[in-house]
């Protein structure tokens, strides 16, 4: 039994009845990250002693007759801007580069409690600002299906690790489409949940009102899996929604019937791949087969990059440059020697320890906040998001889904946009609108390129209804088939 091909569902199960064991699947996935990560890169940090030790404990429980829990023995990879207790977290970045926190993140603590066992932190986008992972302090992560491109941003490193087999399912964070993107590059599912519906407590800021965490995973039961175990109330964050979690692994089995599934025409309009559009549509026949109807939609704001786009970086910006003044090399993280007085030492600590696309999201959030440009840019930005906001309500009535791309095309080669911020933050197309609204999205497989590189199907839902956006999400995986899953 190859044990790197098991879903975490299947695992987990194998683990409660005795037939794997939870150190075994640590062994394996820590095998594969020695075989395959020098080249894919998805990691940051790898605790091979601590995913053993966690791997003993619930082997040790199984066998005296406990259930450890929803992800018993689930090898589990992290992002590394989500806190972990005496596991280095550095948000890729130099700034970080010796931090150990002493608490969990609550998404990672509910994983630990729930018997997931946490092999190491990923790679990403410094302090999660880009949708490459070339942006990292430290190295960039490759594409598992192609090492010449990347696996998108920010949370590569996840979708890489999973992709690569390197993880069974990963935490990752989605501030603009950074789960949502990089699954649809590495061919694996991503969902980004409602606001509020994952706990922030432990998430290293970079927007503070568009950040989720959310799962990464193999497949879409995976998916709901990892949901039901990260999601609910928790006291230590103010966002945190007061919504009941539901059974989100079985309402998967429901279907689409009667649904309505809006198809947007501002995503479908000039710029998206051939590719990627037959690929979305085919996602589309999928789920009208399966007793859904489809609706042409308009999402007039929304589905304009000139006003979705311009007013995501300008709020998202602000909130970094105000969540990111906390690192000065005063209180923890890297500190510049040699400073004659404070404010050179903060001017060399911070110049030393940021890297360029945080310094240019730091100067332009900054600007965007000063005197005589606030009611400009900011303010103007967050009239638009209302705007955005009532889109999704108007598109609601009228429809139960949203269908979209996840990313105009798929995955990009290593450097292509780099040296162009402004082609890259276009990556991010139809995905940062969904983050402004504060609503459900989900990334699924749906075919292949011609070369051969996965792409995804974006499926929206309303507030809190991830159980209907996981339920269309596993009628497409059924449909599309094998061939568009990583394994």
């Amino acid at each position: 039994m190859n044990v790197h091909e098991l879903t975490a569902y299947d695992l987990r199960e194998k683990v409660l009845n005795g037939e794997a064991s939870a150190e075994g699947a640590a062994w394996d996935a820590l095998d594969r990250i020695e075989a395959r990560d020098g080249e894919v890169r998805a990691y940051l940090t790898v605790d091979r002693e601590g995913a053993l030790r966690q791997g003993m404990e619930i082997d040790r429980r199984v066998r005296q007759g406990e259930r450890p829990g929803a992800l018993a023995g689930v090898p589990v990879a992290v992002k590394d801007v989500l806190c972990t207790k005496g596991l280095r977290t550095t948000c890729a970045s130099k700034i970080l580069h010796n931090f150990i926190p002493p608490y969990d993140a609550t998404c990672v603590a509910r994983i630990r409690a729930a018997g997931g066992v946490i092999v190491g932190k990923t790679n990403c986008d410094e302090f999660a600002m880009g949708s490459s992972t070339e942006n990292s302090g430290f190295f960039p992560t490759r594409n598992p299906h192609d090492l010449e491109r990347v696996p998108g941003g920010s949370s590569g490193g996840s979708a890489a690790a999973v992709a690569a087999g390197e993880a069974f399912a990963a935490l990752g964070t989605d501030t603009g489409g950074s789960i949502r993107q990089p699954a649809s590059f590495c061919g694996v599912v991503g969902l980004k949940p409602t606001y509020g519906r994952v706990s922030r407590y432990g998430l290293v800021a970079y927007a503070c009102s568009l950040d989720q965490a959310g799962p990464m995973t193999k497949d879409v039961r995976d998916a709901a899996l990892l949901l039901s175990v990260i999601a609910g109330r928790d006291a230590q964050d103010s966002t945190s929604a007061d919504v009941p979690a539901e059974d989100y692994v079985g309402v998967l089995a429901r279907g689409v019937e009667g649904l309505r599934v809006g198809i947007p025409r501002e995503y479908f309009a000039e710029g998206l791949d051939p590719e990627v559009k037959a690929a979305v549509m085919a996602a589309a026949g999928v789920l009208e087969r399966a007793g859904a109807t489809l609706h042409d939609v308009s999402l007039p704001v929304a589905g304009h990059p000139e006003y979705a786009i311009s007013a995501y970086y300008i709020i998202a910006m602000a909130e970094a440059s105000a969540n990111l003044a906390r690192f000065d090399g005063v209180k923890y993280g890297h500190r510049a020697e040699g400073a004659g007085d404070l404010l050179e030492m903060y001017c060399k600590t911070r110049s030393e320890g940021f890297g360029e696309e945080v310094k240019r999201r730091i100067m332009l959030g900054t600007y965007a906040l000063s005197a005589g440009y606030y009611d400009a840019y900011y303010l103007k930005a967050q009239k638009v998001r209302t705007l955005i906001r009532r889109d999704f309500e108007q598109a609601a009535e009228a429809c139960d889904l949203i269908l979209s791309p996840v990313a105009p095309t798929p995955a990009f080669r290593v450097g292509e946009k780099r040296s162009d911020p402004l082609q890259m933050y276009l990556s991010d197309i139809y995905t940062v609108a969904i983050n402004l609204a504060g609503i459900p999205g989900i990334s699924v497989p749906c075919g292949r390129s011609a070369s051969g590189l996965p792409i995804g199907a974006q499926i929206l839902g309303r507030p809190f209804e991830e159980a209907l956006v996981l339920r269309a999400a596993y009628v497409v995986e059924q449909g599309i088939g094998g061939d568009a899953h990583a394994r």
